[in-house]
């Protein structure tokens, strides 16, 4: 896939339409950098985005992918396949926000434990000063384990990860 070819095509595109990028970004609820990215072939939009822009523009999403004009249109079954990978791609966003919900909840409990115990005072006695302990350890662990899910290695650690445990991609869900 080259990525300069679809930017060029998608600036194209919409400039034949008669959009700036700011109105492109403002309609698709992006920014007016992140058309601009898609444009120069430095990020791809997502799946969804690009059905919608194929929408949009009245071309085939297969026009986009290959970055030219076709003359043959689209047929129904793999629009609703391309549709079901968004939904596929989408789902996966979902469960890993959740995850993140979880952890920034567990880790703000833990600095609030720690907080608490610290403002009593209690931090001096045996028990109260570890789970003091355990409560910041909690907090900063989940910060880190936030940095690193939002990074952009994120994606590298989790092949990793199934590597290490002997999945594909396939069979994981």
């Amino acid at each position: 896939m080259d990525l300069v070819r679809i930017g060029t095509f998608l600036r194209e595109l919409r400039k034949e339409n008669g959009f700036t990028q700011e109105q492109l970004a403002e309609r698709m609820g992006v920014a007016r950098r992140t058309v601009s990215r898609w444009e120069t072939g430095s990020n791809m939009p997502d799946m969804d985005i690009l059905i919608e822009l194929a929408d949009l523009y009245s071309v085939d999403l297969r026009e986009i992918l290959s970055g030219e004009r076709k003359s043959e249109k689209m047929n129904k079954e793999l629009k609703e396949t391309v549709l079901q990978v968004a939904d596929y791609g989408n789902e996966e966003k979902q469960r890993l926000l959740q995850r993140m919900h979880v952890m920034f909840i567990a880790g703000f409990v833990g600095f609030i434990v720690f907080v608490v115990i610290s403002m009593l005072g209690l931090d001096e006695t045996r028990p109260y000063e570890f789970i003091g302990s355990v409560g910041l350890g909690i907090a900063f662990g989940m910060v880190i384990i936030g940095m690193i899910f939002t990074g952009k290695n994120a994606a590298k650690i989790r092949a990793f990860k199934l590597r290490l445990l002997g999945r594909t991609k396939e069979n994981v869900k």
